[in-house]
């Protein structure tokens, strides 16, 4: 993934083959670097994107920019977990500077997408 023209230090979710709330909390937990204290719900997970002490120690100057990519499948598979997950994605971003939660490709960036035909 290439930088951000922002300065900010990049973090990518990976949530390619995430297709239920277990399995995206332990992406999260696994992909964003929680603590082995990281519940895996709703509540813990907006609770560890607001704690700026979470962060990677350089996104403290520069920021955090967390890109979610292959989400279309739990999306497509969970819509109402997902509706959740980004509505906790975007509160995280409304809650002060230095954090940004962005979706990337919907699709894994390991796979090609699919071409019709």
């Amino acid at each position: 993934m290439p930088g951000d023209p922002a300065g900010r230090v990049v973090v990518v979710l990976d949530l390619d083959g995430v297709t239920d709330k277990a399995a995206l909390m332990d992406r999260c937990a696994r992909d964003l670097a929680l603590p082995d204290w990281f519940g895996r719900n709703w509540d813990a997970l907006a609770d560890c994107l607001a704690d700026p002490a979470l962060c990677p120690e350089e996104a403290g100057e520069r920021g955090l920019l967390v890109v979610v990519q292959g989400w279309r499948g739990y999306a497509e598979t969970r819509p109402d977990e997902w509706q959740v997950a980004e509505e906790i994605f975007a509160e995280a971003t409304d809650r002060g500077p230095g954090l940004f939660v962005t979706l990337g490709p919907g699709e894994s960036s390991e796979r090609p997408p699919d071409r019709p035909g």
